[in-house]
């Protein structure tokens, strides 16, 4: 009998589209006859409330020293925001991440490890020359940064545009570099391995998994990057009565947030909907608890994490943050969206949905409350809009992401 290889998932557990995205993989890897006799499937993570969710699905779960406390968490999401211009970790942290990580792996030397954005992994990886698998949205890669990362569309004439594109690129990748790549350059440095050029060379694999269909941008893919359409999170647990029950006498809206939504934003955001002539449902509750006691509006139905491609469909509007588990979803279900990126990646992610004319982009702001509120406004009645959307869900519908991401590693680390 064959031994099986370990096949290693790293997702940010605090990252709900990561962790679901990672999760769905591994779902399709059981599912593959042939993988599921060659792989050992196996999740490490370093802290996070997705945790839960891995373990649901009965995936075994290494739970890796140090930990991530709550408040660190929240540093690291306000340095990936722009919120904060500051290291996320230090470099002590960053090389005791690293020790633990080789030490664990170097018990199962696994055929891959597959990540998402689990920032030490890389160099792990690096040290031990272990196959790195990258899941990730075209939206990350330099062409699609260097031409505006989305944020330029509307500028003219073409000279003023390609300046405020370098401007852009410029910022991007001073504050990723500062926030997150000088600290892993530094630690690869110590273990006697190549660092990192750019955000760009960091997010390459020995192959890399992109996780939307090639429609969603149109971008040509370099050499080992591979479509392999949408991966959302399918979660089987049943929608709560009273979302199922709400009253359909009024349009009715998804407001989510993910797990990255700036909490003083997402509250003055839902402060907003009183009084409007729609009800909402709002799986918020997670950003509303580090704000304490916020008023609800009469109209809105603030709930805990939802299975969100079912609410999706329920609804006649998707107004999100732009991660790109959020995008997907409502692009699956053929919904029209509002969005506000909290940061560069979901401002491009959400660039995608304008240039298809089925969403609209709300610039951040302390308070996007009113424009928020004029896009519902103009998106709501918008018959074009909602054939374009679903239009494009026939586009999502034809890919089984679950299913070509085991395809893939099983061809690349299976034989």
């Amino acid at each position: 009998m064959t031994t099986k290889r370990s096949l290693i998932f790293a997702p940010a557990a605090f990252n709900l589209a990561e962790t679901t995205r990672m999760i769905e993989i591994a779902k399709g890897i059981v599912a593959h006859d042939a993988a599921s006799k060659v792989f050992e499937i196996q999740f490490i993570s370093d802290g996070g409330d997705f945790e839960r969710l891995i373990e649901a699905e009965g995936f075994p779960l290494q739970r890796l020293e140090p930990r991530l406390s709550k408040e660190k968490i929240e540093h690291i999401a306000r340095v990936d925001r722009g919120e904060r211009f500051a290291p996320a970790f230090s470099e002590k942290e960053l090389i005791e991440r690293v020790k633990n990580e080789t030490a664990f792996l170097r018990q199962v030397m696994p055929a891959a490890v597959v990540t998402g954005s689990y920032l030490t992994i890389p160099v792990t990886c690096r040290v031990l020359k272990v196959p790195l698998v990258w899941v990730i949205q075209s939206t990350w890669l330099e062409p699609f940064f260097s031409t505006g990362a989305g944020m330029t569309d509307r500028v003219r004439p073409k000279s003023l545009k390609r300046f405020a594109d370098l401007l852009i690129l410029g910022f991007i990748n001073l504050w990723i570099r500062y926030g997150f790549l000088s600290g892993v350059n530094k630690t690869a440095k110590h273990f006697g391995v190549e660092g990192y050029k750019s955000i760009f060379d960091f997010w390459r694999g020995d192959i890399t998994l992109v996780a939307e269909p090639p429609e969603f941008s149109g971008m040509k893919l370099p050499p080992d990057h591979f479509y392999v359409g949408p991966l959302i999170a399918r979660q089987d647990f049943p929608l709560p009565p009273e979302v199922t029950n709400i009253p359909r006498d009024k349009p009715l809206i998804y407001f989510a947030m993910g797990s990255s939504g700036t909490p003083e934003i997402v509250a003055k955001i839902l402060a907003s909907f009183e009084g409007k002539p729609y009800r909402v449902i709002a799986p918020i509750k997670f950003q509303l608890q580090q704000l304490g006691e916020v008023k609800i509006p009469s109209n809105v139905m603030v709930t805990d994490w939802l299975p969100a491609l079912q609410v999706n469909k329920m609804a006649d509007l998707s107004l999100i943050h732009g991660g790109i588990g959020t995008v997907m979803t409502a692009a699956y279900a053929g919904k029209p969206v509002v969005g506000v990126g909290m940061q560069f990646e979901q401002v491009a992610n959400l660039a995608c949905l304008v240039r298809k004319g089925f969403a609209i982009r709300v610039p951040k702001s302390s308070n996007p409350s009113h424009k928020v509120q004029e896009a519902i406004r103009l998106l709501l009645p918008d018959n074009e809009a909602k054939r374009k959307a679903l239009d494009f869900a026939v586009v999502m519908a034809q890919w089984d992401g679950s299913k070509t991401s085991a395809e893939l590693l099983f061809e690349k680390f299976g034989q």
